[in-house]
């Protein structure tokens, strides 16, 4: 079980949103490579970064930080989502050492996309359903797409795809715990491993989700709860390795 911290770009700083307002951010960082360098020190074995301003305006805006990351910590796997939604975004996120691309808005409107960019980056593409009451959201959250998440998730059962980000945007933000049941039907109903995010709060959280590891979980995403300090990372990732060892 891998326990990945976040980092959110907005303008260039690592900020965290509450169920993914723009206008409702906290600003943790000006120095978003010093937080990814934090993150390494404390033994982080992925790295979760999203463009939110590339969300909203549908191509990357803070792509020179994403790269400098990669840049200054090039054997830390890198998964980077927001904004991410042709073939040439991908390949020079790729090419820029960036692990891991995550699809969101394009895989939802264009569920043909996935496939395509699944054979031509195997092994490098992740699926981001974010969701509000059971339904995707796009757009940067901003709108609902009216797909149920089980529904939509198993349309690329077959197509190759490395993961699927699981978020409650309900819960993002707001320190409210991670909704365990609906994390759960979704890795129940596929063959996709599934990542955990939004709410997860504190050692408990993760010791939930590690006994649903057996059922197709695989990794936990943190964000403000490590940055406030209501989860310390580094116990987080060693209560992990300890439950399911």
């Amino acid at each position: 079980m891998l326990v990945i911290p976040a980092i959110d770009l907005k303008d260039g700083k690592c900020v965290r949103l509450r169920q993914g307002r723009m206008n409702d951010n906290t600003v943790f960082s000006d120095d978003p490579v010093a937080v990814a360098g934090r993150w390494v020190a404390a033994g982080a074995r992925r790295l979760h970064v999203v463009d939110l301003n590339g969300a909203f305006a549908g191509k990357p805006v803070n792509s020179e930080v994403v790269e400098e990351i990669v840049k200054a910590y090039p054997d830390l796997p890198v998964q980077v989502g927001g904004g991410i939604r042709d073939e040439e975004t991908i390949q020079g996120y790729l090419d820029a050492g960036v692990r891991y691309v995550i699809l969101g808005t394009k895989a939802v409107n264009v569920p043909h996309f996935v496939g395509d960019m699944c054979a031509e980056f195997p092994g490098h593409i992740i699926i981001g359903l974010d969701a509000r009451d059971g339904k995707v959201a796009i757009d940067g959250w901003s709108k609902l797409s009216g797909h149920d998440v089980i529904d939509l998730a198993r349309r690329y059962q077959d197509e190759g795809v490395d993961a699927i980000i699981y978020t409650d945007i309900g819960r993002d933000g707001m320190l409210s715990g991670v909704n365990i049941d609906a994390t759960l039907r979704l890795a129940q109903s596929i063959s996709i491993p599934v990542i955990a995010s939004g709410g997860i709060t504190n050692l408990e959280d993760i010791r939930r989700l590690c006994e649903i590891r057996d059922q197709g979980v695989v990794g936990a995403i943190t964000g403000r709860a490590i940055y406030e300090g209501t989860l310390d990372f580094a116990e987080a990732q060693k209560l992990a390795d300890t439950l399911v060892s």
